[in-house]
C-alpha cells in the first residue's frame, strides 16, 4: 500500500477491579482518534474511573455489528487513524469481538499492536492449583446440550489443562458434562468473580462442582480441568506405539534407539515396541 497507514490497537480492560487497568491504557485511551468499544457505556465508566478525557470518536464495536463496522474502521486506519479496540472486560479478540478487525488490518498490511492487560485465562490458571505448564484455551462450549457433550468428548484424551468460559446460568449442565464425557474424578477448578469483590474459587472433582453448581452460581465464570492423566502401559495401543516411534524417528533419532526410548517412556519390553513398529510396517 502507498502512503502512511493507521495503527490498530488492541487494549486490554480490567475483568474486575478497574486498579489493574495497565498504565498504558490511559494514554491510548486520550491519544486515539477512534475508540471501538463493546459496549460505550462501560467505557464511559472506565475513562471516569480512570480519569481520562477522550478526544476521538467512540463507535460501537459488538457482536451484532462487528461485520459491518469492519469495513468502516479499516478506511479510518488506512487514511492514517489511530483505532483502539477495548472491550467489556480482558483481550480483544479472545472471546470478545476483535478477530474480523485484525484479520482485516493485517490483510491491508496495517500495523496491529497491543496493550497487555489483565486476563481471565492466565488468571484462572494461576489460581486453580491445576499444572499450568501446558494449556489450551477451549472458549464458550456450545449451548445445545448434545453439541456440548459432542466437544467435550473431541479432547477428552488431552493431556493438557483445558480452560473455558461459561455462563452462570449454564454451570451445572456444563460440569455435569464434563464430568460425563471426562470422568467424574477429575479434577477441576471453577473460578468465580475472578478480581472482584466476591471472588471465588472453588476446586475439586467434577461430580463434586457439578453438584454444588446445582444450588446456583453468580457472576462472571471461568472453568480450568485438569488434562488427562499420561496413559498406562495397559492404555497404549499398538497404534500409540507406533505414532512415538516415529515421532521420534522423524526428530533425527534412529529407529533402534527410539524403539528402546518409547519402550522405556512405556514400561514395556523393546520386543513388544519392535513388533508393533514392524506389524505396522508389513501392514497392507
Amino acid at each position: 500500500m502507498g502512503g502512511v497507514t493507521g495503527t490498530l490497537v488492541l487494549a486490554g480492560t480490567p475483568i474486575g477491579d478497574v486498579a489493574d487497568a495497565p498504565p498504558r491504557l490511559a494514554a491510548e485511551l486520550a491519544a486515539a482518534e477512534v475508540i471501538a468499544a463493546e459496549d460505550t457505556r462501560r467505557l464511559r465508566r472506565l475513562t471516569q474511573a480512570l480519569g481520562v478525557h477522550t478526544t476521538g470518536r467512540v463507535v460501537s464495536y459488538f457482536e451484532g455489528n462487528e461485520s459491518a463496522r469492519t469495513p468502516e474502521l479499516v478506511e479510518a486506519l488506512a487514511g492514517g487513524a489511530r483505532v483502539l479496540l477495548v472491550t467489556d472486560a480482558g483481550m480483544p479478540s479472545v472471546s470478545d469481538p476483535g478477530y474480523r478487525l485484525v484479520a482485516a488490518a493485517v490483510e491491508r498490511d496495517i500495523k496491529v499492536t497491543a496493550v497487555p492487560g489483565p486476563s481471565a485465562v492466565l488468571t484462572a490458571l494461576a489460581v486453580s492449583g491445576l499444572p499450568v505448564d501446558r494449556f489450551c484455551f477451549e472458549g464458550f462450549l456450545p449451548r445445545k446440550a448434545g453439541e456440548r457433550l459432542g466437544r467435550l468428548r473431541e479432547v477428552a484424551a488431552e493431556r493438557r489443562t483445558l480452560v473455558y468460559f461459561e455462563a452462570p446460568h449454564r454451570l451445572d449442565d456444563t460440569l455435569a458434562a464434563m464430568a460425563e464425557a471426562f470422568g467424574p474424578d477429575r479434577r477441576a477448578a471453577v473460578c468465580r468473580e475472578l478480581t472482584k469483590t466476591y471472588e471465588e474459587v472453588k476446586r475439586g472433582p467434577l461430580k463434586d462442582l457439578a453438584a454444588w453448581a446445582a444450588e446456583g452460581v453468580r457472576g462472571e465464570i471461568t472453568i480450568v480441568v485438569e488434562g488427562a492423566p499420561e496413559p498406562g502401559p495397559q492404555d497404549l495401543t499398538a497404534e500409540e506405539l507406533v505414532r512415538r516411534v516415529r515421532a521420534r524417528e522423524e526428530a533425527g533419532e534412529r529407529r533402534k534407539e527410539a524403539i528402546a526410548a518409547v519402550a522405556a517412556e512405556a514400561g514395556l519390553p523393546k520386543r513388544e515396541v519392535f513388533d508393533a513398529v514392524v506389524a505396522a510396517k508389513n501392514a497392507p
